[in-house]
């Protein structure tokens, strides 16, 4: 019976060894700057919103084109007449006597082919072609800035889950040292050499800082499922990022960061592009104004039979050729409120153009004053650590040497902390804030640093 019983273990066993584990191991992957931008850029939604939106207008630039050339249409038709066509005839009597002629056939089919080629309509096709085209063009600017819309969000989660790391080892050396302090403040007090509330505070000051690494883990959790989601990957996925936030690139200039977003930002070329189509819808208005011109062939087959093949009253084929002319040259005032409309709304389209310019440029120089911010704290936050740790260092001797207090020492431990996590914080946010500029000249961020 044992050996029975042992056989469903077996098989349970064996199974889980062959099917493998039932959850995703866990990955090593350590991904670049470079690797989070092109996944994420694969995967956006707005990105690939925006792509269609470019399928879309390109499709409607290829649709507008089919204007300009000629139209052909086809037709089949088939009609019952109550009774034969027939016309009267006076006759000649006493010769021929009057009576009814049959002139036509009850049963008629007709089919028919026709080209249409417009020849003149006022300039409007030609202005619907060019408003599509820049249509194309707008698209693709709005794409334009998807994408580095996408790649500031990666490099902002990017740097932010490294700031978040930077401050939990800051964090863990600071239990460590609260630790050892514990561990010095324990062994004075057990030879008496101090009083019971120096070992209190030292055991309080460490659960403090047990907590505080506590935060600043679950700040990296937070922070890495950030950075999943701009990825568009599983929430808890493992993400382990490559450390770069010591490669600090330069400031530029003022000067140069509004010249190159005057010259670079997509929203202001797509702007731009929006008042000439609006011109271009004026064009369009005012081309009614105008006569159309088209050329008109035409060929017909007919029959009273579906085989369109003639009768004895009509021949079986016939075609023309006609150019045809159009104009509607009154109607209370309709086409010029619809160009007064047009001129309107190109002005808007102007100010629309202004008010661009002007918020870009607000908000160039807010991300230049925030770099420039941050490139300073990135200097103090260095001398700060130096001062610090030399603090410490003279403090703990201090102490060991019981010519100085455990106070001193936990308050050098605190200001030691502080000055390690805010330069982790300056150089993440020197990252973030270069980041930021760039998108606000409307470069395409650097990939890498």
């Amino acid at each position: 019976m044992r050996a029975l019983s042992s056989i469903p273990l077996i098989t349970v066993a064996l199974f889980f060894i062959l099917a493998g584990p039932l959850w995703p191991a866990s990955s090593d992957e350590v991904l670049t700057l470079e690797e989070s931008i092109a996944i994420a850029t694969r995967q956006s939604l707005g990105i690939l919103s925006a792509q269609e939106g470019l399928r879309s207008a390109e499709a409607q630039r290829s649709e507008a084109f089919t204007a300009f050339l000629p139209k052909f249409s086809t037709s089949y038709t088939y009609t019952l007449l109550n009774r034969d066509p027939h016309s009267y005839f006076q006759g000649f009597p006493p010769l021929v006597a009057p009576g009814y002629m049959i002139v036509g056939t009850r049963d008629n089919y007709t089919w028919a082919f026709d080209v249409r080629q417009p020849l003149f309509a006022g300039g409007a096709i030609f202005e619907n072609y060019a408003l599509s085209r820049l249509g194309v063009d707008i698209a693709d600017f709005e794409t334009q800035a998807r994408t580095q819309d996408t790649i500031l969000r990666v490099k902002t989660a990017y740097f932010s889950l490294l700031k978040a790391e930077r401050v939990l080892e800051v964090a863990r050396q600071s239990e460590a040292l609260l630790k050892a302090h514990l561990d010095n403040t324990q062994g004075f007090y057990d030879v008496q050499m101090i009083a019971r509330n120096d070992l209190l505070r030292a055991e309080v000051e460490l659960a403090n800082g047990r907590k505080y690494a506590l935060q600043a883990a679950n700040a990296v959790e937070m922070a890495r499922s950030q950075f999943n989601i701009v990825l568009r990957r599983p929430i808890n996925a493992a993400a382990e990022v490559r450390d770069t936030m010591n490669a600090l690139p330069p400031v530029p200039s003022l000067d140069a960061c509004l010249a190159e977003a005057e010259r670079s930002r997509p929203e202001i070329k797509a702007a731009q592009l929006k008042v000439r189509q609006s011109r271009s819808a004026v064009n369009i208005a005012r081309s009614e104004f105008y006569p159309s011109l088209n050329a008109v062939g035409h060929f017909q087959r007919y029959g009273d039979k579906p085989d369109v093949a003639g009768t004895l009253y009509q021949d079986k084929e016939s075609w023309y050729v006609s150019a045809a002319a159009s104009w509607t040259f009154w109607e209370w005032g309709r086409t010029k409120d619809r160009v007064d409309a047009g001129k309107a709304r190109a002005n808007q389209m102007e100010y629309a153009l202004a008010d661009i310019r002007d918020q870009v440029r607000l908000e160039v120089k807010r991300s230049w004053l925030e770099l420039k911010d941050a490139e300073g704290q990135v200097g103090v936050t260095v001398k700060a650590i130096a001062q610090a740790e030399e603090n410490f260092r003279i403090s703990q001797e201090r102490y060991k040497e019981q010519v100085g207090t455990a106070t001193e020492v936990l308050d050098a431990q605190t200001l030691l902390t502080r000055a390690r996590a805010d330069h982790a914080n300056a150089l993440g946010d020197y990252q973030i804030g270069y980041a930021r500029l760039e998108r606000a000249m409307g470069k395409a961020p650097s990939q890498g640093q």
